[in-house]
């Protein structure tokens, strides 16, 4: 492969828009995906409802982690560019089949949640190319300014999630709640972000002489990237920390439904909240990290996400407690909303911090192999978290649980954290 020139400033401008643009489809269908699938579950048990749900949110999850490490595999071999169109067009085909799988009647509802899982599936294959999209951004970045790079993956998350609830707020108005709308207009948005690539996106990948022919499937290098002194402690970090956080996302639909008693389209906006606070803490975090460490702002991150979810297992008891007496969901409204904002501010400074030191640390030969392993796991952690979360939530009334699990599980990330500030060693070819 001829090595292409130094990629321009400007291909982060296109990276980010590529990204935002695909991330909307996924802002559009996470908030409404459990009330779907639950019109096609009545009569069943709750705690069979809640592995159904979870296993919908896992599949996705599932196919991200067997398949990241393998693109950025590829992508180091072949280039990012072929490996991020076909993630797209993916995207275009399978939003699609979950926007046809939507519409079928109650009748079928094998062959609708069949159908729904097949899209999600497809759905996570595709959406696995996410650390071949940080692989290109650390190609056009130097390690000082790696972190604002990576920053930008978080900024189109908040992007996605701010603005996709909201696209699929007023699609639903203008499709007059027709079912298929949210599958439709992701499927459209995604298709959007596949002209863009391939009109605007160059190759970042400047292949070495030396860079080693690599299998595309290796587990032993995968543990070895784990396994490492630097680079180890940092994934299962991000594992623990994404799956604490998945344990959040999965259950909120169902939680301000029981909770507040909000419907699908004030869940929308709750989700659009979520996405605006993820945009505001992705931009603060830019300026901040030129002044501030990365392994810093990742400890500043855990405890503001401890703290959130603190605050979720307050309210979720409170209102267990107190379901009889009337008005005591709303009166917590604020407060929830509050612990809301603080988690995802939280969870926004861990994500670009850790990709950072870990591309940071990482071999320039192996960007893409070892960002797909650290997103491969995050992907495991996002399998686990929703399947427990989902799980847990409907074993008791107050629906506790899953905050409770996420606090837990991030009194875990604390006692990793010292291991953080460990040094960098070569990683073997």
């Amino acid at each position: 492969m001829p090595e292409p020139a130094h990629p321009p400033k400007s291909t982060l401008l296109i990276v980010f828009l590529v990204v935002f643009i695909d991330l909307l489809g996924f802002g559009i269908v996470l908030p409404i995906m459990p009330r779907l699938a639950q019109d096609y579950l009545h009569g069943t048990p709750d705690n069979i409802k809640g592995v159904v749900i979870g296993v919908l949110f896992s599949a996705f999850s599932l196919m991200q982690f067997l398949f990241a490490p393998m693109w950025g595999r590829i992508s180091d071999r072949i280039g990012r560019r072929p490996i991020l169109l076909l993630g797209l067009l993916g995207s275009v085909v399978f939003y699609a089949l979950f926007g046809f799988a939507v519409t079928l009647p109650s009748s079928e509802a094998n062959l609708a949640v069949g159908l729904m899982l097949l899209s999600r599936i497809g759905a996570g294959i595709a959406g696995a190319t996410i650390g071949t999209a940080a692989a290109t951004i650390a190609d056009c970045t130097t390690p000082e300014t790696r972190a604002r790079g990576m920053a930008l993956i978080g900024i189109a998350f908040g992007c996605g999630f701010a603005l996709g609830p909201l696209i699929a707020f007023f699609g639903m108005e203008l499709f007059d709640n027709e079912r298929w709308a949210v599958g439709a207009i992701a499927s459209i948005l995604s298709a959007c972000a596949l002209l863009l690539a391939i009109m605007k996106l160059p190759e970042t990948r400047r292949k070495s002489e030396h860079t080693p022919e690599r299998a595309f499937f290796s587990i032993s290098r995968t543990l070895g990237v784990i396994k490492s002194p630097s680079v180890g402690p940092l994934v299962v970090i991000y594992f623990l920390v994404i799956f604490a956080f998945a344990n959040f996302e999965a259950t909120l639909a169902l939680f301000t439904g029981t909770a507040f008693g909000y419907s699908e389209k004030d869940n929308y906006l709750v989700f659009a909240f979520i996405g605006f606070v993820l945009l505001f803490a992705g931009g603060a975090y830019r300026p901040i990290v030129k002044k501030r460490p990365e392994a810093l702002l990742l400890k500043l991150g855990v405890a503001l996400l401890f703290a959130g979810m603190g605050v979720l297992v307050v309210i979720a008891s409170a209102i267990g407690i107190m379901r009889e007496t009337p008005g005591i969901g709303r009166m917590l409204v604020p407060l929830f909303y509050i612990a809301c904002a603080v988690s995802v501010i939280g969870f926004a400074f861990v994500n670009p911090s850790v990709s950072s030191l870990v591309s940071r640390r990482s071999d320039p030969n192996r960007q893409g192999e070892v960002l797909g392993v650290n997103q491969g796991c995050a992907s495991l952690a996002r399998i686990l978290g929703p399947l427990c979360g989902s799980i847990v939530f409907y074993l008791e009334r107050s629906h506790v649980l899953p905050y409770a699990l996420a606090c837990l599980t991030l009194v875990l990330v604390i006692m990793l954290l010292p291991m953080v500030n460990r040094p960098a060693e070569p990683q073997p070819e």
